[in-house]
């Protein structure tokens, strides 16, 4: 209880430095009735194990209105674990059989994006300013695409995932949503303690041309409109055009091992952008099983269709190939520093196409999700940040872009994003309109 109040002071204090207003007490959600109860008398408290927090800590925040504590059910709650689930194990639809799946507020007939939906979508009907999420496999990016605003995945690691539930470690971030860019960045510069500095133009912005291709959207008018909108801005000797499929083959030598894997999903994808995909998944399973196996064996949860049959791959799953998975991580993050250098941009699609349809059959979408995780695994086994950006809409489904930077460039990144976008969006609604 007691870490709770002070996770919403603090966010509190973030609300303030971004001059956000907010009505009503901040609702803290509990499960535990006689917790509840304690909070609200002090003289309880004394007589509980937790004597080295002031007894008059939580009762003052809760008598002074600033925080209340509603009382939400265990089983209640695991609706977000288990939508968390669906994300680490492979699903990036966000739909969710136990408790209803979040409205794309701006396709209703499609999936919002999982795991971090609930978020996104907040955001993109206009009930929030901004929100946060945690993207392991792509659950910032993949629903701030689906819902037509920004997503942000930090550089891995610079922001603390202290008080979170680990999934995957090697992979996990916090992220934010927000429907513009300016805010974006201000909420970026107060979680990422970043200083006021001037804006810094991009040395180079790499076309991932085989990555566009993927895309079932208009993806060569999307990236045509974004090198009109570099060249307008920064000029012609920026862009240069990259196959990073090839660059990552050649790169990135310890992807062999899994070339020959997944023969099904490469075959209507980039190879070595789908082995990548491979090793990525195999990490996150190994680590997904050594937190959650024993909790998963023990409670045995109920699961969703496709959901349980990738659970049970991960608990059956062996260390063999690890070291080779943290290989490829290296390598991946050295290679792509050296292709960016210090304030170089790298542009590829965010996903391979428009939301999926809800309920969609699951073997319908076995190419798209393995497009998907291919673009998703670059960030995700580098380590770079990546963000997100609205396009507006094609054939009336949301559109997108995004746009990575080495790793510690965030506030690089999120400057950028902000310089460029009203032009981007301009000369993108102009050559994706059907």
């Amino acid at each position: 209880m007691a870490q709770g109040v002070c996770e919403l002071l603090w966010l509190k204090i973030i609300l303030e430095d971004l001059k956000i207003k907010w009505s009503g007490p901040m609702r803290l959600y509990c499960d535990n009735k006689l917790a509840i109860s304690i909070a609200h008398n002090p003289v309880q408290h004394d007589r509980t194990k937790h004597v080295e927090i002031d007894r008059h800590f939580i009762e003052e925040k809760l008598e002074s209105g600033l925080i209340c504590t509603p009382y939400v059910s265990t089983k209640s709650q695991l609706a977000d674990l288990y939508n968390t689930i669906a994300l680490y194990t492979g699903s990036i639809n966000g739909e969710n059989i136990h408790y209803g799946t979040p409205t794309n507020p701006w396709a209703p007939d499609r999936v919002p994006g999982g795991s971090s939906s609930g978020s996104a979508v907040a955001v993109g009907a206009g009930l929030a300013d901004f929100s946060l999420g945690t993207d392991t496999g792509g659950s910032v990016r993949v629903p701030a695409s689906y819902c037509g605003i920004f997503g942000f995945r930090p550089s891995h690691d610079v922001i603390s995932t202290s008080g979170v539930i680990p999934m995957a470690q090697s992979f996990d971030t916090i992220g934010w949503f927000a429907r513009d860019p300016v805010l974006l960045k201000r909420v970026g510069s107060v979680l990422l303690q970043l200083p006021n500095v001037e804006s810094v133009r991009p040395a180079q912005l790499i076309i991932a041309e085989d990555c566009f291709q993927l895309s079932t959207t208009p993806g060569n008018r999307v990236a045509e409109a974004f090198v009109k909108s570099v060249e307008r801005l920064f000029g012609g000797h920026t862009v240069k055009h990259l196959s990073l499929g090839d660059y990552v083959k050649d790169k990135v030598p310890s992807l062999k091992s899994f070339v020959s894997e997944g023969k099904a999903e490469q075959e209507y994808n980039i190879p070595s952008l789908a082995a990548l995909s491979s090793a990525m998944r195999l990490l996150q399973r190994c680590e997904f099983r050594n937190n959650h196996g024993e909790w998963i064996k023990t409670v045995k949860p109920d699961l969703g269709p496709g959901i349980s049959e990738r659970v049970r791959e991960a608990l059956q799953m062996t260390d063999e190939k690890i070291d080779v998975c943290r290989s490829v991580k290296k390598e991946l993050y050295a290679a792509l520093t050296t292709l960016l250098g210090d304030y170089g941009v790298l542009a590829i699609p965010t996903v391979p196409g428009p939301p999926p349809k809800l309920k969609a059959p699951a073997n319908t979408l076995e190419v798209f999700r393995a497009r998907a995780f291919s673009l998703l695994s670059i960030a995700g086994v580098s380590g770079f940040c990546q963000v997100s950006i609205p396009l507006g809409k094609y054939d009336d489904l949301p559109v997108s872009i995004s746009l990575l930077a080495k790793h510690g460039s965030d506030g690089f990144l999120l400057s950028l994003v902000e310089t460029l976008y009203d032009t981007l969006k301009d000369q993108v609604g102009l050559a994706i309109r059907p």
